[in-house]
């Protein structure tokens, strides 16, 4: 009698998509956390026939921005096939998530539900989708062109706070129901031809399964439509926004959700196992708070990039008309993230690097080491673009003495500290307005790595930070949301997130915080909402 052979146990993989601006990401994640690979599509460069630059198209009235959306499917298609060729274990994947370029918008045209139930193995996605959308080009969130529409659903729903109360964030021309609201304003008979709207992360899960996806709940707080407290659609908002919306949307699920398997398209061309489980997709904020693990209320992150960015997860939020966003946590059912966002972060601070360091971050470190902290009360605005947080129009730089009277420079290291400690401060005045407390910080981007800067960072905010090398955190946070979701399906309930991460690689701490530096930027804090309020009003 022949002794049965034992077939060792596959690991299982996860894969994370993120279809951001200008490319197609993906990260693909073992069991105990460990990234095995990486790879793009860039639209320009791989995929020059759609004629983008940095991935879009722009108007010529200067403010339109849209995206083919034949070129994501495109997308999608060629980097499977990369994959394919450099051997992933695509049949072996058991969970698949991703993230999506927030508040952009994919038209179906009626029968769309029908193409994408028959995906035919024998042609691209590109082909097979040709006739799918009523409107074949994308809105996206660089698209500025909606200011009537914003302006019209605050006065419908009771002006700027109201909807930021409602929905999360006051009407934002970028956000998808306001460009929701312009299409049907401008085409009526198309819109009325539409049989579904998607936003970019249903969308690229709908591919995949082969069905219209729903909107999680973190992705659907970006459109101005969404209760913000009840994750269901606002009744008054889409009835502000156009007729029938509700049906054209579909439902909003929990961003942990599994929302169907992969399709046979996907198993007969790339190998994928026909189990593979497709988990809610969602929009690149709320994975990038996946991928760097900001798990529970007071874990925060500032992204110090061309422009400056801070979010983290809440358990109390205070939507505001002024300043940031609150959206559904992606990983915490109950819970809420915020995110605050600076035009005026790296090019800014490299300005000022270049007029009194000569370019050298070095001399630059030692002129904010001369200077004391809280330089002795002078405070600086540095406004080069206009800027978002607060929302200042006007360019320029405003400089304060101790006394609150405007000076027309400051000395090199006065200077040097300036930039620092007024983008800091304001970070901890606007986010303290929205519920952003931090217990921790993780600093990530290029000037995360000079000590100088996180030092100022410690001290105002008066937390320790923490640096780590999160490259792609998108399409990584998507990846650990596929794990997570897998789990959550395996067991039939949610399982915390930070179960699921528990042998995640741990963070460096970079610094702790100077209990007398905090006392002295906590005195001057007062101070400086003062004058940020005086330049605001250009006084």
């Amino acid at each position: 009698m022949k002794s049965k052979q034992r077939t060792a146990k596959k690991e299982p993989f996860f894969l994370g998509l993120d279809s951001s601006t200008q490319s197609l990401k993906a990260t693909l994640l073992d069991g105990s956390l460990n990234i095995l690979q990486k790879l793009t599509v860039n639209f320009d460069t791989d995929l020059p026939g759609f004629k983008t630059q940095g991935g879009v198209h722009r108007g010529a009235d200067g403010l339109t921005v849209t995206a083919p959306t034949l070129m994501w499917c495109a997308a999608l298609d060629l980097l499977l096939e990369k994959a394919r060729k450099a051997d992933w274990p695509l049949g072996e994947v058991v969970a698949i998530s991703g993230s999506g370029q927030q508040h952009g918008s994919v038209w179906f045209a009626r029968g769309g539900e029908r193409l994408l139930r028959k995906l035919d193995p024998r042609q691209s996605l590109e082909r097979h989708m040709a006739h799918a959308f009523s409107f074949a080009d994308s809105p996206i969130w660089m698209d500025s062109s909606t200011t009537a529409q914003c302006r019209a659903l605050e006065k419908a729903l009771g002006g700027p706070q109201a909807v930021a109360a409602l929905t999360g964030s006051r009407a934002y021309e970028r956000f998808t129901g306001n460009q929701i609201a312009k299409r049907f304003q401008q085409d009526p008979k198309r819109y009325r031809a539409t049989e579904h709207i998607s936003l970019v992360s249903s969308f690229v899960a709908s591919l995949l399964m082969g069905d219209y996806a729903p909107i999680d709940a973190a992705d659907g707080a970006g459109m101005n439509l969404m209760n913000i407290r009840s994750r269901k659609w606002a009744g008054s908002a889409l009835k502000a926004t156009a007729p029938g919306l509700a049906g054209k949307l579909g439902s909003i699920v929990p961003s942990h959700a599994a929302v169907g398997r992969i399709h046979q398209w996907f198993v007969r061309r790339y190998g994928f196992n026909k189990a593979c489980a497709v988990i809610a997709f969602s929009g690149d904020n709320p994975n990038s708070l996946a991928g760097l693990r900001l798990q529970k209320a007071g874990d925060v992150a500032i992204s110090l990039g061309t422009s400056d960015t801070v979010f983290g997860s809440l358990a109390q939020p205070r939507p505001s008309a002024e300043e940031g966003h609150i959206f559904a946590n992606p990983v915490e059912p109950r819970g809420y993230m915020a995110l605050i966002c600076y035009k005026n972060g790296s090019l800014t601070r490299d300005h000022v690097r270049d007029a009194v360091a000569g370019g050298s971050w070095s001399r630059f470190a030692e002129l904010v080491e001369k200077a004391p902290v809280g330089n002795n009360g002078c405070i600086g605005f540095f406004i080069r673009e206009p800027e978002i947080t607060p929302p200042i129009l006007r360019t320029g730089i405003s400089r304060f003495d101790g006394e609150g009277r405007p000076l027309d420079r400051f000395r090199p290291e006065v200077e040097a500290r300036a930039v620092l400690e007024s983008q800091f401060l304001s970070m901890r005045l606007h986010g303290g307005n929205v519920g952003i407390h931090p217990v921790s910080i993780l600093a990530t981007g290029g000037a995360s790595v000079d000590a100088s800067v996180v030092r100022v960072m410690c001290d105002v905010l008066g937390v320790p930070v923490y640096t780590g090398d999160q490259a792609d955190s998108a399409s990584l946070g998507a990846a650990y949301r596929a794990l997570h979701g897998w789990h959550c399906l395996k067991r039939k309930k949610f399982v915390p997130f930070a179960e699921v991460m528990a042998g995640a690689p741990a963070f460096h701490k970079a610094a702790e915080p100077d209990k007398a530096a905090h006392a002295v930027y906590t005195g001057i804090l007062k101070q400086f909402a003062a004058l940020e309020k005086r330049v605001i009003e250009g006084k």
